[in-house]
């Protein structure tokens, strides 16, 4: 989902990307954010969360976007990967969220020795959820880390939610629908109850290939499924009244 590309200062490996009222530096070849962690953004609805922590940030873009949508909250974002770390404290800057931002460069399953347990009341990840045998690794460590799971598994992945979430907090991400009922099924493991999904799907006759989950943490079985959502339209094969929304194009 890139806007207009433009040199970033002197960097010229950088691009300046507009979604929204947000503006994203990232790499021009490297990792680059897709429409999933906007749909992610958008998903996201507890009423006033005050404490917000993004489990995989990248260049920060679900992060800040959070950061705007709940002008109250304190994000907190956790980032392994160096080069994606330093963008995101420079998104983070560019978009005046500094003061209510503050990013960890840190491997996800090391959290438990910085990151205090039972703090947030929501989280938030748009992960890795290849398997790695499943596909061709990208020659690019970025892309490869960011699409398989060469650094956090599914489970670790929700291990470090149920972490740092208070009981009843949230935990929303998203995720490959192939692997739907291994996501209930570990969440179920780690004391956490599937609350609302919702299933994103290219167009009315594709197949479902990811989907949206919000879970709550040690919560009651209560399943709701939101209306399917279409990435484009079938009648004229542009994005859907709903992409363009959360485009804001």
């Amino acid at each position: 989902m890139d806007g207009d590309s433009q040199n970033a200062g002197q960097d010229i490996e950088l691009s300046l990307d507009a979604i929204k009222n947000v503006r994203i530096l990232q790499r021009r070849k490297g990792y680059r954010f897709s429409i999933d962690a906007l749909l992610l953004a958008d998903f996201v609805n507890p009423k006033n969360p005050r404490h917000i922590v993004d489990l995989g940030a990248g260049s920060g873009i679900v992060g800040i976007l959070l950061a705007q949508k709940y002008p109250t909250a304190f994000v907190h974002l956790i980032e392994l990967q160096s080069c994606l770390y330093e963008l995101a404290n420079k998104n983070a800057a560019l978009n005046n969220v500094t003061e209510r931002l503050k990013i960890h460069n840190l491997d996800i399953k090391e959290i438990y020795d910085i990151i205090s347990s039972n703090t947030f009341d929501l989280a938030v990840s748009n992960p890795p959820y290849r398997r790695l045998q499943s596909g061709e690794l990208n020659p690019d460590d970025e892309k490869a880390a960011a699409r398989h799971e060469l650094n956090l598994t599914l489970d670790d992945l929700i291990k470090a939610a149920f972490y740092v979430l208070r009981g009843k907090g949230r935990f929303s991400f998203i995720y490959q629908t192939a692997r739907f009922v291994e996501v209930i099924e570990t969440l179920r493991a780690h004391k956490f109850e599937p609350r609302r999904i919702r299933f994103v799907y290219s167009n009315k006759k594709s197949e479902a290939k990811i989907f949206l989950i919000e879970a709550i943490k040690e919560g009651k079985a209560q399943l709701k499924l939101d209306p399917p959502f279409f990435v484009y339209d079938d009648n004229t094969g542009r994005y859907s009244p709903e992409t363009l929304e959360i485009l804001s194009v």
